[in-house]
């Protein structure tokens, strides 16, 4: 098999893998039945009001599509830039070939990079849905988007309900979507806790395993304090909307924040000491090289060779 033929079996195979990961999450989302899960009308827990969410979905989007891939994609640029500086200003060295095309390190790096986060984020959101769907939690808001009427006609206004468990019960759900309904029995765990935790743990470690900048030792830090930050936020919010119950969101980050660190750690080579094994064929000159030499990286961000 040429190289070519490696190379799309290669990427294929990449997205045969994340597919097989969120066909799932999509089946849950069209046709997934939460565990029907009953209640008592006394309970003080589920009976906030239905507010909506500070953080929209758009934002959520944001923070776990848009931010992670943007830094990425940032960071690969710059330091396939002072590489090149640091190889005697050439701005075009490439390693690896594709339809007789050579392809900037940058935008290998970007492809591997991308594929594991986006694999990870789909890890953390399916093992987020199982455990929704499983368990079917009612949220905080339950009672306000319910509005249950019980087997006998009765609802929990009535003083005989008090004290009772109830499992048979329909919505009378006035105002309320079908979505809204489904939505009411998944608050545990919390998936915007778990994808956000997710999104900006990773964030922070990339961070700390490919940006350097010798300008200021904190500014790394910095980013990492904000991103972290933004999940905090984002979990903080669920709670204060009525959105979920304080159990639930520690659950998500914890959820979110150990897939972080698993696949940071032992799917990705950002913590690998060892030269990192060429993931796309290169060029026949690197293919031949036999030594590498090594420089003092010069001012900006520079990374180790992993």
């Amino acid at each position: 098999m040429d190289t070519n033929k490696r190379i799309l079996c290669r990427v294929g195979l990449d997205i045969l893998i994340l597919l097989c990961v969120g066909f799932p999450i999509l089946l849950f989302f069209l046709l997934g039945d939460p565990y029907k899960r009953g209640f008592f009308c006394d309970d003080e827990s589920l009976k906030h009001p239905f507010h909506d969410s500070t953080v929209r979905n758009w934002m959520l989007y944001f923070i776990g599509v848009v931010i992670p891939v943007g830094v990425i994609l940032t960071v690969e640029v710059l330091i396939s830039r002072c590489k090149a500086k640091r190889d005697n200003g050439n701005a075009t060295s490439r390693r690896y070939v594709f339809m007789k095309y050579e392809l900037p390190d940058w935008l290998i790096e970007c492809y591997k990079k991308v594929g594991i986060y986006g694999f990870g984020a789909a890890v953390s959101q399916l093992t987020t849905d199982i455990a929704k769907y499983s368990i079917g939690r009612l949220r905080p808001h339950f009672i306000a988007v319910c509005q249950p009427i019980l087997a006998d006609g009765t609802t929990c206004n009535d003083a005989q309900n008090a004290g009772k468990y109830i499992q048979e019960f329909t919505c009378q759900g006035l105002g309320s979507s079908a979505r809204m309904l489904k939505e009411m029995r998944l608050s545990f765990p919390s998936g915007h806790s778990s994808f956000t935790f997710f999104a900006m743990v990773y964030m922070a470690l990339y961070l700390q395993a490919r940006m350097t900048w010798h300008g200021s030792k904190l500014l790394r830090h910095l980013l990492q304090f904000v991103f972290i930050m933004i999940a905090w936020y984002t979990a903080l919010s669920r709670v204060s909307d009525y959105k979920h119950h304080w159990s639930d969101v520690l659950a998500g980050a914890l959820i979110g924040s150990t897939c972080a660190l698993v696949v940071a750690n032992y799917v990705s080579d950002l913590f690998q000491t060892s030269s990192t094994k060429p993931y796309l064929p290169r060029t026949a000159q690197d293919m031949g090289a036999t030594t590498i030499t090594t420089q003092s990286p010069p001012l900006g961000i520079t990374v180790t060779t992993n």
